[in-house]
């Protein structure tokens, strides 16, 4: 039985380590298991782990502790493995995880090195450290709601019914989503205890367990024009049948379920301790269960697409997976980045966010203050910032999210520096952002899908930025995998403590990191691109 550890982020001054680009990124470890979803075996979410094992995240702690200003600690899949003298501009951290080639890569292969700890399950932002809850993905729904209702709804979901399912570290910010999008939502998950953890967090409305109570509230909604969110206890294979039956037909249905059979998609008819019992007396049985639901799942889902909804991925692997096991009419159904996200991808523009070290909410509203002075009152951001504001409740260390582009991160940071170095904020900040961005992410299915020279699986781009981020001076670059099977990607922090060289280096990092997503692009022959490199001098003359 594993011992609860109950690690909480360290806030305040104290120092534990030898500066604050090494204790920031240590507090962003912390942070992760603060907001995971089963901290007590490090799982941050959908299987994710922050360390390899609890000696390991013990070794990383002590690593970080004991680090000097000019060295940096190699971390391989959850493991500190060494430390380098290096300089003191270079990372202090640098790491991959879950690497595998590609013939050793396939979903089954990468499980069973997993099981032998060689490997872990990175996520995105889980084993890089990033994590900073259902925050982290809520402007990105959002976006896609909103985008889905300029295209097809004349721009306003008031009066529309999204349908989806997965509540967890990823899903858990669909039902606010659709509510800030003005939508009613009804979103089906299997762990109670899920959704009443977005319940207590102000990021859904309602839970029930009943599906004609959840109907009644999301039709009244519906017919009212109200925005209301409502999280059913169910499952998905189980409950969108049922919908069809019944001739429910929501607007736009999507979804985030973790679909890995072995230990994430919970089988119909069970329940998540039923499921987890199961992976463990009879692992191939339980993969055997989840994968006949998945189908089921996945066929009420094109089915409510050829009855009229709009339906879309939100990058879970839902298509693939389902594919794989014959479903093919699933790869015709778009995603959400191919939809919705990639004209602003070549903008340069992404999931930005930064973290109040100091554990003080005033950091963030100062931050606020920067944002709404620094860019005009039409921007979007001055647009979702009031929306966070009033609507997003902090958990672990204060942090914000807000979709910035090329130029407009590294203005926004160096000026966040400035103030801290005048003692506006009560500690440093940490800058850094989701895998899922303009140039960090090689997935033929979600940000690389359908690229217009048929690049999409080309993985140099995300090797790039992160070679590119230590060369300009990230605190901590991680190159990202789920073996060769279907995606490569890379993360970066860098931390504003005051210092003009972090100046410096936060204006290289940013704008290096939003560069490389225009270029990406570009190179792929988006004309929107094309107009960015040249507008911002970006390539060769």
């Amino acid at each position: 039985m594993v011992m609860a550890r109950n690690i909480k982020a360290q806030r305040g001054n104290l120092l534990r380590c030898k500066g604050w680009r090494q204790e920031s990124i240590l507090r962003m470890l912390e942070n992760n298991l603060e907001n995971g979803e089963d901290p007590e075996n490090l799982i941050i979410y959908t299987g994710a782990r922050a360390a390899r094992s609890w000696a390991d995240y013990d070794r990383i702690v002590g690593a970080l502790q004991a680090l000097e200003a000019d060295e940096t600690l190699i971390c391989q899949s959850g493991r500190a493995v060494a430390k380098f003298r290096s300089h003191v501009r270079a990372p202090r951290v640098v790491m991959a995880n879950g690497n595998v080639l590609g013939r050793w890569g396939t979903p089954d292969q990468f499980h069973e090195l997993e099981q032998k700890g060689l490997t872990v399950t990175p996520g995105m932002t889980a084993a890089a450290w990033q994590y900073i809850g259902s925050q982290g993905i809520l402007q990105g729904t959002y976006q896609s709601f909103m985008g889905a209702g300029q295209q097809f709804f004349g721009g306003d979901l008031r009066g529309r019914l999204i349908l989806t399912a997965g509540c967890g570290g990823m899903g858990g910010a669909q039902p606010l989503a659709g509510k800030l999008a003005g939508a009613a939502i009804l979103v089906v998950e299997p762990s109670r205890a899920r959704i009443e953890r977005r319940i207590a967090s102000g990021y859904c409305d309602r839970i029930t367990e009943d599906l004609e109570e959840a109907l009644r509230w999301v039709l009244d909604a519906k017919a009212s024009r109200s925005a209301l969110s409502v999280g059913l206890v169910g499952n998905a294979a189980v409950v969108h049948p049922l919908l069809l039956e019944r001739g429910i037909f929501p607007d736009i249905v999507t979804d985030q379920v973790n679909t890995d059979p072995y230990r994430g998609y919970i089988p119909a008819g069970m329940t998540p301790e039923e499921a987890a019992a199961l992976a463990q007396s009879d692992q191939a049985e339980r993969k055997r269960r989840a994968e006949a639901s998945l189908i089921v799942h996945a066929r009420a889902m094109l089915e409510f697409r050829r009855r009229g909804a709009i339906v879309f991925e939100y990058g879970n692997g839902l298509r693939l997976r389902t594919a794989d096991l014959g479903e093919t009419e699933m790869l015709s159904m778009e995603s959400f980045v191919t939809m919705f996200i990639r004209p602003l991808f070549c903008d340069g523009y992404g999931p930005f966010r930064w973290l109040a070290i100091s554990g003080d909410p005033q950091d963030i509203a100062e931050i606020d203050g920067i944002v709404e002075e620094t860019f005009s009152h039409n921007h979007s951001i001055n647009h979702w910032i009031p929306l966070a504001r009033e609507h997003v409740h902090f958990t672990g260390l204060p942090a914000r999210i807000g979709w910035l582009g090329h130029g407009e991160r590294s203005l926004l940071a160096t000026k966040v520096n400035e103030a801290v170095a005048q003692g506006r904020t009560k500690g440093p900040i940490a800058f850094t952002r989701d895998h899922l961005d303009a140039g960090s992410v090689a997935n033929p299915f979600r940000e690389s899908e359908k690229m217009q020279d048929g690049s999409e699986a080309i993985s140099d781009w995300p090797i790039l930025n992160a070679l590119l981020a230590c060369a300009n001076g990230a605190d901590l670059v991680a190159v990202h995998s789920r073996g060769g099977y279907s995606n490569q990607s890379a993360g970066q922090t860098t931390i504003a403590d005051g210092d003009p060289l972090s100046a410096e280096r936060l204006r290289a990092v940013l704008d290096g990191d939003t560069g490389i997503g225009i270029m990406r692009h570009a190179e792929a022959g988006y004309e929107r691109a094309l107009t960015n490199k040249a507008n911002f001098g970006l390539g060769f003359a």
